[in-house]
């Protein structure tokens, strides 16, 4: 549940692209108006549009969450506070210049922020993040601890490199599917193989 909640704005910024890809005229418009006031020389046009929108769309779906979690009492994750900033000052950038480039590079930035907070811990501070987060749940020998630990490192890093080369060797309606379903579906295998590994390991 963690994990599609976490998905919900990439699953609405999918939602407004393919909306807006489809009535380039209505997304030109409406951009135009909304985000006039926004963008370098206060027009935007039907090619930039639907990136345009469907950035507006997640910064506020991430606002949303937030909120959502405060008004439950709910503690906010610290990787929501940096999806949050990174969305925010990249997507920022992305509607003033009317380029895409900073958005897309928000996935990558945040996978190796995630990695690179990993990796300081284990190496820094001698603190395994991946246990610190689920050692309530199961219970591992220590050093099946730090092999999760940095198959975990490993994953953000491909998944930052794999983002980037996605984004600039295909079409942006090509990234935005993988934003969502290329994303989703590799994290899904690599949480099912995960899950593979540690059920030889857990003690009981």
């Amino acid at each position: 549940m963690k994990i599609l909640f976490d998905f919900l704005p990439i699953a609405l910024f999918f939602g407004m692209f393919k909306y807006a890809e489809g009535h380039k005229d209505w997304a030109a418009s409406t951009a135009t108006d909304w985000l006039g006031f926004m963008v370098s020389g206060g027009i935007v046009g039907p090619a930039e549009a639907p990136v345009l929108l469907a950035t507006v769309v997640v910064i506020v779906a991430t606002f949303a969450q937030i909120l959502w979690l405060k008004a439950r009492g709910k503690k906010v994750d610290t990787m929501l506070w940096v999806s949050l900033a990174l969305v925010t000052a990249l997507g920022g950038a992305t509607i003033y210049f009317h380029s895409e480039s900073f958005i897309k590079w928000k996935p990558t930035v945040l996978y190796w922020v995630m990695g690179g907070a990993l990796a300081v811990g284990q190496l820094v501070f001698k603190k395994n993040g991946i246990q610190s987060l689920m050692g309530a749940q199961m219970n591992l020998p220590e050093p099946i601890w730090r092999k999760v630990n940095y198959s975990w490192m490993g994953f953000f890093l491909v998944m930052g490199f794999v983002n980037i080369w996605v984004a600039y060797n295909f079409s942006t309606d090509a990234w935005v599917n993988f934003k969502l379903f290329g994303g989703l579906g590799l994290m899904f295998v690599f949480v099912l193989a995960q899950a593979v590994f540690l059920n030889k390991h857990i003690k009981t």
